[in-house]
């Protein structure tokens, strides 16, 4: 098995059977902010132009980069799909034109001929990435690749199903926000960032010591900040407090607890992985690998001079007409509030989005959109340039975590803990991602478990896609219909009519307990009517 790496997550697994091109990035992710670290500016795409099979991961941009595969990738490859819940993934590459899909089942192997096997373990938790993030192992009947990219599966031992690993790739660095952007005092902020760095390097040691791997290359990052204003955020001199430490020193972090196999690797780099040995070269000479970590802040100011032209074209897309913001996100956002039982209790207070000239209050106590008087507490506040947020509502963007937050370019501050269900909220700005991600926290509420609708008690939630089935089902002659995406259900077998294997639950109401909803009902109106 050949191995050529093309930076952050980017590979190309060369085979018999077969290649499969695994999250090509060459363009700047993120509002501009973040870059493949080191540059992979060098490599020539027309050697990745036909693999065999395309592999994305999942959706965040520094492994999803629509313009590269517009430009350079032939739309005949067939695409290895993950096992997502939700179709977004397949309907972004669709519309760049691919048509050619290999759906996998999660963690089932696929046999793709010649010898060579796959095998996709998806993530599905809201979250996981946006709303999804996946691990590919690659067998070629001799050696078993396995890239994890960024993801995070509680059970990586379910990957050693076609046997032992003995190349993994795999994160180390960060690949958040946190703390950098949070009003904290610098001290503090120095001391959270410190915790954080120790803590994702240990995160990855104990993946390697579950996987036990012969061989490891970290991956998935580091990016790099080339943009004057967030060049600071780089680790230029192994800071402590930087959570985006290097591949080198991650390696030297693992030689430290005794592991042997650690192998660096560039973009451009080409690995040879055979039963018991995998050989690396590099594209360069031993003195330009060492210069980049050495002299890194050289580097990067070369690599800067280089995509300035790319960063001027990314501000310049932030310009436009003046939007009335508050009358474009409340007719967006108050329908999915009202929808988000549980993101909204989860919520539970007030977001303040600061643009500078203007707040806005997204409520979600009362779940409304309104304008900020100036003095109202909120419990969670962002300070965001308008220009962004006006970008991302020109845009349309339903994932403000996959754009805005992961840019960097913006403040934050909160009351109390951390708060998943705020970063849930902000990457499920459309109907069926909120309705998913109710599914998903409805399934650990089990009080929430059925309803009751034309004499039958019925889940709550649609096998399908995990719709509130209160807010989108219809009922004829035993025949449910979730109106989300119109799959049906005969109620009276439980059969999903749409689709195999996506069983309903439901019973018919027996004689007493029709008559006590009708008495229930009639005790409501008779109160409903009375007077005060």
């Amino acid at each position: 098995m050949r191995v050529t790496f093309l930076g952050q997550a980017g590979l190309l697994v060369e085979t018999r059977a077969g290649s499969i091109l695994c999250d090509p990035w060459f363009n700047p992710a993120y509002f501009g902010s973040w870059l493949p670290f080191p540059a992979n500016d060098g490599i020539d795409p027309a050697i990745l132009r036909d693999p065999t099979y395309l592999y994305i991961s999942h959706l965040h941009h520094d492994h999803f980069d629509p313009a590269w595969l517009r430009e350079h990738m032939d739309r005949g490859t067939t695409v290895i799909l993950p096992d997502y819940p939700i179709g977004d993934l397949r309907r972004e590459l669709h519309r760049i034109g691919f048509r050619r899909f290999i759906e996998t089942a999660d963690l089932e192997p696929v046999d793709l001929g010649g010898g060579l096997r796959i095998m996709v373990k998806a993530l599905t938790a809201p979250t996981d990435g946006p709303i999804g993030d996946s691990a590919l192992l690659v067998d070629d009947g001799e050696t078993r690749l396995l890239n994890l990219n960024d993801s995070r599966p509680t059970d990586p031992d379910q990957m050693l199903a076609l046997g032992p690993i003995d190349l993994l790739f795999l994160q180390f660095s960060g690949a958040i926000w946190y703390p950098m952007v949070y009003e904290f005092p610098e001290k503090a902020k120095a001391t959270l960032a410190h915790k954080k760095r120790v803590a994702q390097l240990a995160r990855s040691h104990r993946y390697i010591q579950i996987v036990d791997p012969a061989f490891v290359v970290p991956s998935a990052g580091p990016p790099c900040f080339l943009d004057d204003d967030l060049f600071g955020q780089n680790d230029l001199h192994d800071d402590p407090a930087n959570i985006f430490p290097d591949q080198t020193v991650f390696l030297r972090y693992l030689a430290e607890r005794g592991v042997t196999g650690g192998h660096l690797m560039l973009p451009g780099s080409v690995g040879e992985l055979r039963p018991g040995s995998f050989h690396v070269a590099h594209p360069f000479p031993e003195a330009e690998v060492r210069r980049i970590f050495d002299d890194r802040e050289g580097y990067l100011r070369e690599y800067q001079a280089r995509v300035r032209p790319l960063l001027a074209a990314e501000h310049a897309r932030w310009e436009g007409d003046r939007i009335d913001l508050l009358a474009e996100l409340r007719p967006w956002f108050e329908p999915l509030m009202a929808m988000a039982d549980h993101v909204s209790s989860g919520i539970g207070d007030r977001i303040l989005l600061d643009v500078g000239d203007e707040g806005i209050v997204l409520d979600f106590v009362d779940r409304v959109v309104r304008s900020w008087d100036g003095e109202e507490e909120c419990r969670y506040r962002f300070w965001v340039d308008r220009r962004l947020v006006e970008t991302l509502v020109r845009e349309r963007e339903v994932d403000w975590v996959n754009s805005l937050f992961l840019s960097m370019r913006f403040r934050a501050s909160r009351k109390g803990q951390y708060n998943d269900y705020v970063y849930t909220w902000f990457k499920c700005l459309d109907v069926e991602r909120i309705q998913y991600a109710e599914g998903f926290y409805a399934e650990r509420a089990k009080s929430e478990g059925s309803f009751t609708l034309g004499g039958w008690e019925i889940q709550r939630r649609c096998p399908h896609m995990k719709a509130d089935l209160t807010r989108f089902a219809t009922l004829d002659d035993g025949i449910l219909t979730c109106q989300l995406h119109g799959w049906q259900f005969d109620l009276g077998s439980g059969d999903c009519l749409t689709s195999a294997d996506h069983p309903i639950e439901a019973r018919p109401l027996t004689a007493e307990e029709l008559a006590a909803l009708a008495a229930a009902a009639e005790a409501a109106n008779a109160s409903t009517a009375a007077p005060d």
